[in-house]
């Protein structure tokens, strides 16, 4: 019962941490509370897993410390990953902004990491809940013991691969939040992300006539901003825009005590201003003119929504320059998110103040390593948060 590394959680860090640790000749133990292995990755993708990006860098990532993911995707990088796939012979496609995908199944990728582990000959807990953590004295140094469903372990190493909340029907917990606190680190609060964002009632009632519209559109809030579909839906705001901005959206809680709005660029690399004055002397109405870049339903209920429903040559300048600005900066104020049960990942975490970025162990306590969404390090969307599990899972595994 006696091990060099125990890993708590077998999912996309978990096997890949235990799988390179046991590589060094470690001897490994991966546990888990579920009876199956990888389940975010298994419903990942809609069952193909985007695995990873064509270009990921630390700009693609939040973080209270945004330099902190630099040396764990430098030392693993997307092309490591992708050279395991290709090994593997497993067939993958690219679709927009470089995001990876299996051809047939994300079992693909659950299958390879599982055959690694066992290659490194790393045992398995499956179905082991942890009742205690407790650091003990050995010698010089200190072990940790576990006290389990399936009894007593010990340790050197222990690293924490327990993800965050987000998609809690598969088992997500506070787990390893509650550890990093035990042992005296730092949590940011945890805020779902990658999430759609819900309308207060006085606001979505008016945009009830636009609800599934899906538009290309660009989002923008606390100095980000994508171009993606963007759609209204019967709660509020969604699409791939909407997810991606609402990391941002929920970030600012951590530096100011209040939220702004997003906007919504409705033209995106379109110069509203000079395409409404080159229309000034024209008949056609506002919502005619916009339907030439609007879905057309869209653009007559968004109009009748300002009452900027007459002829372009009846507009005065102070309309012109208002019909301008809502077209560009569309402000919408969301009054919370759908949550974690429809959220993509979990934003917050163990502070990365507290961890070495060469290894993921905790600076005041050598031999506890947090990986993968436990931490503070948070991806876009588009296989940039399974890259964050490779990577970290990578470097705790060569030092654990």
């Amino acid at each position: 019962m006696n091990f060099d590394v125990i890993i708590i959680g077998a999912g996309a860090a978990g096997m890949m941490c235990a799988a390179t640790a046991g590589r060094r000749d470690r001897r490994v133990l991966l546990l888990d509370h579920a009876a199956k292995v990888g389940e975010r990755i298994r419903i990942s993708g809609g069952g193909r897993c985007n695995f990873t990006n064509r270009n990921v860098s630390a700009e693609n990532y939040l973080s209270q410390n945004p330099h902190f993911c630099r040396s764990a995707l430098s030392r693993f990088t997307q092309h490591h990953f992708i050279a395991m796939v290709e090994q593997r012979r497993i067939s993958y496609h690219e679709r927009e902004h470089g995001q990876l995908f299996c051809d047939d199944s994300a079992q693909d990728i659950i299958t390879m990491l599982k055959d690694a582990c066992d290659d490194a000959v790393v045992q398995w807990a499956l179905d082991c809940s942890v009742k205690t953590i407790e650091k003990i004295p050995d010698g010089q140094d200190m072990r940790f013991r576990l006290a389990t469903s399936r009894g007593t372990f010990h340790c050197q190493s222990l690293v924490i691969a327990s993800g965050g909340l987000a998609v809690p029907q598969i088992g997500a917990s506070p787990f390893g939040y509650r550890i990093a606190e035990q042992f005296g680190l730092h949590v940011l609060a945890p805020k779902p992300a990658l999430v759609p964002l819900a309308l207060a009632p006085e606001t979505l009632t008016p945009l009830k006539p636009l609800a599934g519209s899906t538009l290309d559109a660009g989002s923008h809030c606390n100095g980000a901003s994508f171009r993606e579909n963007v759609l209204i839906t019967h709660r509020g705001l969604s699409g791939p825009a909407i997810l991606q901005i609402s990391s941002y959206w929920q970030m600012q809680e951590y530096n100011s005590p209040r939220k702004g709005p997003i906007e919504i660029d409705l033209m995106p690399g379109l110069d509203v201003a000079a395409w409404l004055a080159g229309h000034r002397r024209s008949k056609a109405t506002l919502p005619n003119l916009m339907a030439a870049y609007l879905p057309r339903r869209f653009a007559h209920e968004w109009c009748a929504l300002h009452a900027w429903g007459k002829p372009a040559n009846e507009c005065s300048n102070r309309e012109i320059e208002a019909i301008t600005h809502a077209i560009k900066g569309w402000e919408l104020m969301p009054s919370g998110t759908l949550g974690y049960a429809k959220a993509e990942v979990t934003l917050g975490g163990v502070d990365t103040r507290e961890l070495s970025s060469r290894t993921m162990e905790a600076k005041a306590l050598p031999g506890l390593f947090f990986i993968g969404e436990v931490v503070d390090v948070t991806g876009w969307l588009g296989g940039y948060n399974f890259q964050w599990a490779w990577s970290s899972g990578w470097v705790a595994g060569q030092s654990a």
